[in-house]
């Protein structure tokens, strides 16, 4: 079970990764996690990043080291981690590798609700994502290939396992659309006669008022 922390945004992890390499002011943070892809790789909303900063050092994984100034700009301060940073760091890094936590998806989201659909829209529909998915596949597939040699593996794999998460999803959404396609999904003809008809199956009707709560 995940321990209740005292910051639970990932841009806070992302922040303390950061300055785990060097002392640094919050405008060269941003940049350093735009330049790492650090933004693909967990949700990071940009205009939290002064209140994740501002909330690590309260809590005392960040301290100020001093500021510096460019020229006529306002003058930046600069944040270095402390151990408790470092600690909280590797803590948090342990439990995300070793703790598997449900993940909201968007995907399984539509999929949940899929019988609000004809099973012939969902066919052309699931085309769709698949080859959106094979382009984003083959982007990736790229990119890797373009800095194989010059990164070491280790800062890879985040995208390395984007990649056969990427690839589990179309192999599995093509033999879903396979099955619609083919006639072998199980009763998609009753789905595809509800929704000419307009009534639900009779077992899905017995199902719905098998869930339905008592009435008082």
């Amino acid at each position: 079970m995940a321990r209740k922390r005292k910051i639970t945004n990932l841009m806070g992890l992302a922040v303390l990764s950061t300055l785990h390499v060097a002392p640094m002011h919050r405008y060269e943070i941003a940049a350093k996690l735009r330049s790492w892809g650090k933004d693909r790789d967990m949700d990071i909303k940009w205009g939290s990043l002064y209140t994740v900063v501002d909330n690590l050092t309260k809590h005392g994984f960040l301290e100020i080291t001093g500021s510096e100034r460019d020229g006529a700009r306002p003058e930046r301060t600069i944040y270095a981690i402390t151990e408790a940073g470092r600690a909280e760091l590797t803590d948090w890094t342990r439990e995300l590798i070793s703790s598997p936590e449900p993940e909201q998806r968007r995907f399984r989201a539509g999929l949940s609700v899929l019988a609000v659909l004809p099973p012939d829209e969902v066919i052309d529909l699931l085309g769709e994502r698949i080859t959106k998915l094979d382009k984003t596949i083959a982007e990736y597939r790229a990119q890797m290939a373009a800095l194989e040699g010059s990164l070491p593996r280790l800062f890879l794999v985040e995208d390395d396992y984007e990649l056969a998460m990427l690839e589990a999803e179309v192999n599995w959404a093509r033999g879903l659309r396979e099955s619609l396609s083919d006639g072998s999904f199980p009763d998609v003809e009753g789905w595809r006669s509800w929704h000419v008809s307009g009534l639900p199956p009779a077992e899905v009707v017995a199902l719905m008022e098998e869930e339905q709560p008592p009435q008082d």
